[in-house]
Protein backbone atom coordinates (compact mmCIF):
# COMPACT_ATOMS: atom_id res chain seq x y z
CA UNK A 1 0.00 0.00 0.00
CA UNK A 2 1.34 3.40 -0.94
CA UNK A 3 1.03 6.78 0.75
CA UNK A 4 0.14 8.41 -2.57
CA UNK A 5 -3.43 9.49 -3.11
CA UNK A 6 -5.96 8.74 -4.40
CA UNK A 7 -5.71 5.18 -3.10
CA UNK A 8 -8.24 3.90 -5.65
CA UNK A 9 -5.64 4.77 -8.30
CA UNK A 10 -2.27 4.03 -6.71
CA UNK A 11 -3.11 0.91 -4.69
CA UNK A 12 -3.77 -1.16 -7.83
CA UNK A 13 -1.64 -2.65 -10.57
CA UNK A 14 1.97 -1.96 -11.41
CA UNK A 15 3.87 1.28 -11.72
CA UNK A 16 3.67 2.41 -15.39
CA UNK A 17 6.54 3.92 -17.35
CA UNK A 18 7.10 7.38 -15.77
CA UNK A 19 6.93 9.01 -19.21
CA UNK A 20 3.31 7.95 -19.57
CA UNK A 21 2.37 9.16 -16.09
CA UNK A 22 4.07 12.50 -16.74
CA UNK A 23 2.28 12.84 -20.09
CA UNK A 24 -1.01 12.16 -18.30
CA UNK A 25 -0.17 14.89 -15.77
CA UNK A 26 0.68 17.36 -18.58
CA UNK A 27 -2.66 16.64 -20.21
CA UNK A 28 -4.42 17.25 -16.90
CA UNK A 29 -2.61 20.57 -16.50
CA UNK A 30 -3.60 21.57 -20.04
CA UNK A 31 -7.26 21.02 -19.10
CA UNK A 32 -6.71 23.13 -15.97
CA UNK A 33 -5.33 25.94 -18.15
CA UNK A 34 -8.40 25.61 -20.36
CA UNK A 35 -10.65 25.86 -17.29
CA UNK A 36 -8.86 28.99 -16.15
CA UNK A 37 -9.24 30.53 -19.60
CA UNK A 38 -12.98 29.83 -19.58
CA UNK A 39 -13.36 31.39 -16.15
CA UNK A 40 -11.26 34.36 -17.29
CA UNK A 41 -13.67 34.73 -20.23
CA UNK A 42 -16.56 34.86 -17.78
CA UNK A 43 -14.80 37.53 -15.74
CA UNK A 44 -14.11 39.53 -18.90
CA UNK A 45 -17.74 39.22 -19.98
CA UNK A 46 -18.80 40.47 -16.55
CA UNK A 47 -16.30 43.34 -16.58
CA UNK A 48 -16.78 44.50 -20.17
CA UNK A 49 -20.46 43.75 -20.44
CA UNK A 50 -22.50 43.13 -23.55
CA UNK A 51 -24.87 45.45 -25.30
CA UNK A 52 -28.48 44.51 -24.72
CA UNK A 53 -29.92 42.16 -22.16
CA UNK A 54 -28.08 41.86 -18.89
CA UNK A 55 -30.07 38.67 -18.19
CA UNK A 56 -28.45 36.93 -21.18
CA UNK A 57 -25.03 38.15 -20.08
CA UNK A 58 -25.62 36.92 -16.54
CA UNK A 59 -26.70 33.49 -17.80
CA UNK A 60 -23.63 33.24 -20.05
CA UNK A 61 -21.36 34.21 -17.16
CA UNK A 62 -22.87 31.55 -14.90
CA UNK A 63 -22.65 28.95 -17.69
CA UNK A 64 -18.98 29.79 -18.34
CA UNK A 65 -18.03 29.67 -14.66
CA UNK A 66 -19.91 26.37 -14.29
CA UNK A 67 -18.20 24.99 -17.39
CA UNK A 68 -14.80 25.99 -16.01
CA UNK A 69 -15.51 24.31 -12.69
CA UNK A 70 -16.94 21.20 -14.36
CA UNK A 71 -13.95 20.95 -16.67
CA UNK A 72 -11.60 21.05 -13.69
CA UNK A 73 -13.45 18.27 -11.87
CA UNK A 74 -13.83 16.08 -14.96
CA UNK A 75 -10.16 16.61 -15.88
CA UNK A 76 -9.13 15.32 -12.46
CA UNK A 77 -11.36 12.26 -12.78
CA UNK A 78 -10.02 11.63 -16.28
CA UNK A 79 -6.43 11.89 -15.04
CA UNK A 80 -7.17 9.36 -12.27
CA UNK A 81 -9.02 6.95 -14.60
CA UNK A 82 -6.20 7.07 -17.17
CA UNK A 83 -3.54 6.56 -14.49
CA UNK A 84 -5.43 3.58 -13.06
CA UNK A 85 -5.97 2.08 -16.53
CA UNK A 86 -2.24 2.35 -17.25
CA UNK A 87 -1.40 0.71 -13.93
CA UNK A 88 -3.80 -2.16 -14.64
CA UNK A 89 -2.79 -2.40 -18.33
CA UNK A 90 -6.40 -1.83 -19.40
CA UNK A 91 -7.70 0.18 -22.36
CA UNK A 92 -7.84 3.91 -21.74
CA UNK A 93 -11.26 5.34 -20.85
CA UNK A 94 -13.42 7.12 -23.41
CA UNK A 95 -12.89 10.84 -23.96
CA UNK A 96 -16.20 12.45 -23.02
CA UNK A 97 -14.62 15.72 -21.88
CA UNK A 98 -13.94 16.76 -25.47
CA UNK A 99 -17.60 16.40 -26.43
CA UNK A 100 -18.72 18.33 -23.34
CA UNK A 101 -16.32 21.18 -24.10
CA UNK A 102 -17.12 21.32 -27.80
CA UNK A 103 -20.88 21.36 -27.29
CA UNK A 104 -20.73 23.92 -24.51
CA UNK A 105 -18.43 26.34 -26.31
CA UNK A 106 -20.49 26.10 -29.52
CA UNK A 107 -23.69 26.94 -27.60
CA UNK A 108 -22.04 29.89 -25.81
CA UNK A 109 -20.58 31.18 -29.09
CA UNK A 110 -23.95 30.98 -30.87
CA UNK A 111 -25.72 32.81 -28.03
CA UNK A 112 -23.03 35.50 -28.02
CA UNK A 113 -23.25 35.89 -31.79
CA UNK A 114 -27.04 36.25 -31.65
CA UNK A 115 -26.84 38.83 -28.85
CA UNK A 116 -24.23 40.84 -30.74
CA UNK A 117 -26.19 40.71 -34.01
CA UNK A 118 -29.49 41.71 -32.42
CA UNK A 119 -28.05 44.91 -30.92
Amino acid sequence: MTERRPHWVYDHGDEPDPRFSLANERTFLAWIRTSLAIIAGAVALHSLGLPGSSAVRDVLIVVLVGLGATTTAVAYLRWARVERAMRLREPLPAFGLGLLMTGSIVVVAVVLAVVLLVD
